[in-house]
């Protein structure tokens, strides 16, 4: 076992953990922020594996976009703080449905790659990011542009209601 393997179990182990918190917080917003530390413990899993292009678009669109819109979500609607209605059944059987999910596709890349190393082919880095920001640059920018109509409506979904109880 190498160093680079004891690392991706490590930030394998925290990634897990962190998204077994983000599942079981009692707190929206602390999920959310559980929900951060998973993903970019992700980025640091294939920043181990060595895919650097990867990491980097992981953090920048999960971690830079859809959280932060999640917490600016959060944070208009003043929900952080509301505790999430879960009965303890309903958590064990998020916990079976996960535990079991997690079998399923260990045993199915177990099956599929074994235990050994698996010889990557496929385009490089710099093809995969001349095909992104050159070919496949308008489906990004119309992401963005979801991304910043969703921030937008939730704003006015968030503002208190003209001539409403908050006025007086």
């Amino acid at each position: 076992m190498t160093g680079l393997d004891v690392l991706f179990v490590a930030v394998g182990l925290l990634t897990a953990g962190a998204g077994l918190l983000a599942v079981i917080s009692r707190q929206v917003l602390h999920a959310a922020l559980w929900l951060v530390v998973a993903l970019g413990g992700i980025a640091g899993c294939y920043l181990v594996l060595g895919a650097e292009l990867v990491a980097l678009v992981q953090l920048l669109v999960y971690v830079g976009a859809v959280v932060v819109l999640v917490l600016f979500v959060l944070m208009l609607t003043r929900q952080g703080g509301v505790p999430a209605v879960a009965t303890a059944p309903h958590r064990v059987a998020a916990g079976l449905v996960g535990a079991g999910t997690a079998v399923v596709l260990g045993g199915a890349l177990l099956t599929a790659f074994g235990w050994g190393q698996v010889e990557l082919a496929g385009p490089s880095g710099t093809e995969v990011a001349t095909a992104i920001f050159g070919t496949y640059v308008w489906p990004f920018e119309l992401l963005s542009a979801l991304l910043l109509l969703a921030l937008v409506a939730a704003v006015a979904v968030a503002r208190a209601p003209v001539g409403g109880e908050d006025e007086t």
